[in-house]
């Protein structure tokens, strides 16, 4: 059963993840602002051209002030043959604990909504292949969440996705970086 929703101003609790690569990845950070954003499956359409969105405006996104931390609820050999050129952290969580953690749920709207249709075909135009079958604990309904998260813990901004491709681009993460303080 998943938590409830969280709401700006809550406290997130410090939790240390590992990344498809190895790395270990704090968020909070204390350095920096996190964007922590919850994606689908390894190889989901939608997912792969949000994704390679934010790894062509890397740069921008690191001037800032905000470290990237985007989680998949695949397994990381799963991720690995999609993600693992990405040029930020990447989590596997196969089980959804974290999905839960955050309130981040599935449902059968996420995928009828019409804009999840245009951007997943536009999504397998651009992707290498897609793999037969899905890995454990994968599915395709899944819904999208970003949460914006201060160095100190506090949850700053959060939009849950009402479909697979409703979350914030890159401008929007800018923004909210700019309007809460981060970047040089």
């Amino acid at each position: 059963m998943p938590k409830t929703p969280l709401k700006v101003g809550d406290d997130i609790t410090e939790r240390r993840l590992d990344t498809i690569t190895g790395a270990t990845v704090s968020v909070p950070d204390s350095d920096h602002l996190v964007h922590l954003q919850f994606r689908r499956f390894a190889g989901c359409p939608i997912c792969h051209l949000h994704v390679r969105s934010l790894a062509r405006r890397h740069d921008e996104i690191v001037a800032a002030g905000v470290s990237e931390v985007v989680v998949f609820h695949s397994t990381a050999e799963s991720l690995r043959e999609y993600q693992a050129d990405l040029p930020f952290a990447v989590v596997a969580d196969p089980e959804k604990s974290l999905y839960r953690q955050f309130g981040v749920e599935s449902s059968l709207a996420s995928v009828l909504h019409p804009s999840s249709w245009w951007a997943a075909a536009r999504g397998v135009r651009q992707q290498r292949s897609l793999r037969a079958g899905m890995g454990p604990g994968e599915d395709h309904l899944g819904k999208p969440a970003d949460f914006l998260i201060s160095p100190q813990g506090v949850l700053l901004a959060a939009k849950y996705g009402a479909h697979a491709d409703d979350q914030w681009s890159v401008d929007e993460i800018i923004g909210l970086a700019a309007r809460f303080g981060a970047g040089s």
